[in-house]
Protein backbone atom coordinates (compact mmCIF):
# COMPACT_ATOMS: atom_id res chain seq x y z
CA UNK A 1 0.00 0.00 0.00
CA UNK A 2 0.96 3.56 -1.15
CA UNK A 3 2.26 5.86 2.05
CA UNK A 4 -0.91 7.29 3.96
CA UNK A 5 -1.44 11.05 2.65
CA UNK A 6 -3.18 13.48 5.31
CA UNK A 7 -4.65 16.63 5.85
CA UNK A 8 -6.28 17.87 8.91
CA UNK A 9 -8.78 20.79 9.23
CA UNK A 10 -11.56 21.79 11.46
CA UNK A 11 -15.23 23.08 11.15
CA UNK A 12 -16.42 26.23 12.49
CA UNK A 13 -18.93 26.16 15.71
CA UNK A 14 -22.07 24.91 14.28
CA UNK A 15 -25.33 23.97 15.95
CA UNK A 16 -24.73 20.36 17.54
CA UNK A 17 -27.07 17.23 15.95
CA UNK A 18 -27.31 15.25 19.51
CA UNK A 19 -28.18 18.56 22.15
CA UNK A 20 -30.43 20.90 21.75
CA UNK A 21 -28.68 25.07 22.27
CA UNK A 22 -25.40 23.92 21.78
CA UNK A 23 -22.43 24.14 18.98
CA UNK A 24 -20.24 22.12 17.75
CA UNK A 25 -16.69 21.99 16.42
CA UNK A 26 -15.34 18.98 14.37
CA UNK A 27 -12.10 18.30 14.18
CA UNK A 28 -11.23 16.20 10.57
CA UNK A 29 -8.29 13.91 9.03
CA UNK A 30 -8.71 13.06 5.28
CA UNK A 31 -6.91 10.12 4.96
CA UNK A 32 -5.78 8.62 1.54
CA UNK A 33 -4.44 5.40 1.40
CA UNK A 34 -5.12 4.63 5.20
CA UNK A 35 -3.65 1.45 6.18
CA UNK A 36 -5.02 -1.19 9.56
CA UNK A 37 -2.72 -0.20 11.95
CA UNK A 38 -3.40 3.68 11.76
CA UNK A 39 -7.45 2.67 11.20
CA UNK A 40 -7.26 1.57 14.40
CA UNK A 41 -4.61 3.77 16.44
CA UNK A 42 -7.40 5.91 15.35
CA UNK A 43 -10.40 4.31 16.64
CA UNK A 44 -8.79 3.36 19.99
CA UNK A 45 -8.72 7.40 20.49
CA UNK A 46 -11.95 7.77 19.84
CA UNK A 47 -12.13 9.25 16.00
CA UNK A 48 -15.02 7.89 13.80
CA UNK A 49 -14.49 6.88 10.21
CA UNK A 50 -16.96 7.90 7.18
CA UNK A 51 -15.36 7.26 4.30
CA UNK A 52 -11.50 8.76 3.50
CA UNK A 53 -12.72 10.98 6.46
CA UNK A 54 -12.16 10.44 10.09
CA UNK A 55 -13.67 12.97 12.76
CA UNK A 56 -13.99 13.42 16.37
CA UNK A 57 -15.73 16.77 18.19
CA UNK A 58 -13.30 18.99 19.57
CA UNK A 59 -15.69 21.37 21.53
CA UNK A 60 -14.33 23.53 23.90
CA UNK A 61 -17.06 24.31 26.29
CA UNK A 62 -19.04 20.88 26.11
CA UNK A 63 -17.33 17.51 26.60
CA UNK A 64 -20.74 15.01 26.45
CA UNK A 65 -19.55 13.51 23.56
CA UNK A 66 -17.98 10.07 24.96
CA UNK A 67 -16.47 7.20 23.22
CA UNK A 68 -18.02 4.03 24.74
CA UNK A 69 -16.73 0.52 24.07
CA UNK A 70 -18.70 -2.69 24.99
CA UNK A 71 -16.09 -5.42 26.48
CA UNK A 72 -17.18 -8.03 24.27
CA UNK A 73 -15.13 -10.91 25.83
CA UNK A 74 -16.83 -10.29 29.00
CA UNK A 75 -20.29 -9.80 27.87
CA UNK A 76 -23.35 -12.09 28.57
CA UNK A 77 -26.54 -12.65 26.91
CA UNK A 78 -29.10 -11.52 28.96
CA UNK A 79 -32.71 -12.93 29.00
CA UNK A 80 -33.74 -10.12 26.47
CA UNK A 81 -30.67 -10.99 24.43
CA UNK A 82 -31.27 -14.17 23.91
CA UNK A 83 -34.88 -13.59 22.78
CA UNK A 84 -33.74 -11.07 20.77
CA UNK A 85 -31.41 -13.91 18.76
CA UNK A 86 -33.91 -16.64 19.01
CA UNK A 87 -36.23 -14.25 17.02
CA UNK A 88 -33.69 -13.65 14.24
CA UNK A 89 -32.91 -17.59 13.74
CA UNK A 90 -34.13 -17.46 10.68
CA UNK A 91 -32.42 -13.85 9.28
CA UNK A 92 -29.37 -14.28 7.14
CA UNK A 93 -26.17 -12.76 7.77
CA UNK A 94 -23.43 -11.97 4.99
CA UNK A 95 -20.24 -10.58 5.26
CA UNK A 96 -18.65 -8.62 2.52
CA UNK A 97 -16.90 -5.30 0.74
CA UNK A 98 -18.89 -2.37 1.23
CA UNK A 99 -20.72 -1.86 -1.81
CA UNK A 100 -23.50 0.48 -3.63
CA UNK A 101 -26.45 -1.11 -5.18
CA UNK A 102 -30.11 0.12 -6.22
CA UNK A 103 -31.16 -1.61 -3.33
CA UNK A 104 -28.77 -0.03 -0.70
CA UNK A 105 -30.13 3.28 -1.68
CA UNK A 106 -33.75 2.02 -1.44
CA UNK A 107 -33.19 0.84 2.22
CA UNK A 108 -31.46 4.14 3.42
CA UNK A 109 -33.91 6.48 2.11
CA UNK A 110 -36.79 4.36 3.21
CA UNK A 111 -34.90 4.00 6.84
CA UNK A 112 -34.64 7.60 6.88
CA UNK A 113 -37.13 9.10 6.07
CA UNK A 114 -38.89 6.64 8.77
CA UNK A 115 -37.02 8.17 11.48
CA UNK A 116 -37.27 12.00 10.67
CA UNK A 117 -40.88 10.59 10.87
CA UNK A 118 -40.55 8.90 13.99
CA UNK A 119 -37.65 10.96 15.82
CA UNK A 120 -37.46 14.20 13.68
CA UNK A 121 -34.74 13.33 12.34
CA UNK A 122 -33.47 15.96 9.86
CA UNK A 123 -33.93 14.18 6.51
CA UNK A 124 -31.13 14.82 3.51
CA UNK A 125 -31.59 13.33 0.29
CA UNK A 126 -28.33 10.96 0.07
CA UNK A 127 -27.24 10.68 -3.82
CA UNK A 128 -25.27 7.36 -4.88
CA UNK A 129 -21.95 9.81 -5.16
CA UNK A 130 -22.61 10.69 -1.67
CA UNK A 131 -23.52 7.32 -0.42
CA UNK A 132 -20.24 6.23 -1.78
CA UNK A 133 -17.92 8.83 -0.06
CA UNK A 134 -19.31 7.70 3.59
CA UNK A 135 -19.96 4.28 3.20
CA UNK A 136 -17.70 2.54 0.49
CA UNK A 137 -14.76 4.62 0.12
CA UNK A 138 -11.62 4.35 2.30
CA UNK A 139 -12.72 0.30 3.67
CA UNK A 140 -9.29 -0.72 3.16
CA UNK A 141 -8.78 -4.28 3.97
CA UNK A 142 -10.80 -3.43 7.10
CA UNK A 143 -13.80 -1.87 6.51
CA UNK A 144 -16.60 -4.53 5.78
CA UNK A 145 -20.66 -4.52 5.42
CA UNK A 146 -22.81 -7.18 7.02
CA UNK A 147 -26.20 -7.73 5.44
CA UNK A 148 -29.11 -9.49 7.09
CA UNK A 149 -32.10 -10.96 4.68
CA UNK A 150 -35.20 -12.17 5.70
CA UNK A 151 -36.82 -14.24 3.85
CA UNK A 152 -34.82 -13.34 1.06
CA UNK A 153 -35.13 -9.74 1.28
CA UNK A 154 -32.42 -7.44 2.51
CA UNK A 155 -34.04 -5.92 5.57
CA UNK A 156 -30.58 -4.49 6.87
CA UNK A 157 -26.94 -3.29 6.51
CA UNK A 158 -24.75 -2.83 9.18
CA UNK A 159 -20.98 -0.84 8.27
CA UNK A 160 -18.11 -2.01 10.45
CA UNK A 161 -14.49 -1.92 10.12
CA UNK A 162 -12.12 -4.72 12.18
CA UNK A 163 -9.25 -3.26 14.35
CA UNK A 164 -6.46 -5.00 16.12
CA UNK A 165 -8.72 -6.06 18.93
CA UNK A 166 -12.00 -4.77 18.35
CA UNK A 167 -15.13 -3.86 15.97
CA UNK A 168 -15.91 -0.33 15.42
CA UNK A 169 -19.20 -0.22 14.59
CA UNK A 170 -19.78 2.74 11.62
CA UNK A 171 -23.13 3.23 10.47
CA UNK A 172 -26.67 0.95 10.35
CA UNK A 173 -29.71 1.28 8.78
CA UNK A 174 -32.68 -1.28 8.52
CA UNK A 175 -36.43 -1.58 6.70
CA UNK A 176 -38.80 -0.41 9.06
CA UNK A 177 -40.92 -3.06 7.91
CA UNK A 178 -39.12 -4.94 9.84
CA UNK A 179 -39.29 -3.46 13.06
CA UNK A 180 -40.47 -6.34 15.29
CA UNK A 181 -36.76 -8.38 14.80
CA UNK A 182 -35.10 -5.52 16.37
CA UNK A 183 -32.81 -5.54 14.13
CA UNK A 184 -30.93 -2.39 15.87
CA UNK A 185 -30.25 -4.59 18.80
CA UNK A 186 -29.41 -8.02 16.54
CA UNK A 187 -26.67 -6.48 14.95
CA UNK A 188 -24.98 -5.01 17.88
CA UNK A 189 -24.93 -8.66 19.47
CA UNK A 190 -23.91 -10.47 16.37
CA UNK A 191 -20.89 -7.86 16.51
CA UNK A 192 -20.23 -9.45 19.96
CA UNK A 193 -20.32 -12.70 18.73
CA UNK A 194 -18.31 -12.04 15.67
CA UNK A 195 -15.41 -10.54 18.09
CA UNK A 196 -15.68 -13.65 20.26
CA UNK A 197 -15.47 -16.34 17.30
CA UNK A 198 -12.55 -13.89 16.60
CA UNK A 199 -10.83 -13.43 19.92
CA UNK A 200 -11.84 -9.83 19.80
CA UNK A 201 -12.37 -7.98 22.66
CA UNK A 202 -14.07 -4.83 21.82
CA UNK A 203 -17.51 -3.19 19.95
CA UNK A 204 -16.07 0.56 19.49
CA UNK A 205 -20.05 1.92 19.35
CA UNK A 206 -18.70 5.77 18.99
CA UNK A 207 -20.29 8.75 20.97
CA UNK A 208 -22.64 8.22 24.14
CA UNK A 209 -24.09 11.29 24.87
CA UNK A 210 -25.65 11.20 28.18
CA UNK A 211 -28.72 13.74 27.30
CA UNK A 212 -29.07 12.61 23.73
CA UNK A 213 -32.25 10.25 23.37
CA UNK A 214 -30.84 8.77 20.12
CA UNK A 215 -27.65 7.76 21.97
CA UNK A 216 -28.21 7.55 25.68
CA UNK A 217 -28.76 3.36 24.83
CA UNK A 218 -25.81 2.86 24.14
CA UNK A 219 -24.84 2.90 28.01
CA UNK A 220 -27.02 -0.34 28.89
CA UNK A 221 -24.48 -2.75 26.89
CA UNK A 222 -22.72 -3.96 29.76
CA UNK A 223 -20.03 -4.35 30.47
CA UNK A 224 -18.55 -1.25 28.78
CA UNK A 225 -15.41 1.36 29.08
CA UNK A 226 -15.14 5.21 28.53
CA UNK A 227 -12.76 7.20 26.91
CA UNK A 228 -11.28 9.72 28.91
CA UNK A 229 -10.39 13.28 26.98
CA UNK A 230 -8.83 12.88 23.38
CA UNK A 231 -6.10 11.50 23.63
CA UNK A 232 -3.60 12.61 20.45
CA UNK A 233 -1.67 9.92 18.69
CA UNK A 234 1.54 10.51 20.92
CA UNK A 235 -0.53 9.40 24.10
CA UNK A 236 -1.84 6.47 24.97
CA UNK A 237 -5.52 6.30 25.02
CA UNK A 238 -7.09 5.53 28.88
CA UNK A 239 -10.45 3.56 28.80
CA UNK A 240 -12.22 3.69 32.24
Amino acid sequence: MNEPQIIEFSTLPHECSYLKDKTCTMHYKYILNCPSLLNSALVKRGWRRFGLYFSRPNCKECKECINLRINAKNFEFSRSAKRILRKNRNTQMIICEPSLTRKHMELYEKYHKFMSAKKGWKYYELTPKRYFELHVAGCGNFGKEVLYFYEGRMVAVDLIDFTDEGISSIYFFYDPDFSNLSLGRYSIYRQILLAKEYGLNWIYLGYYVKECQSLMYKANYKPHQLLQGNPEMEEMPVWI
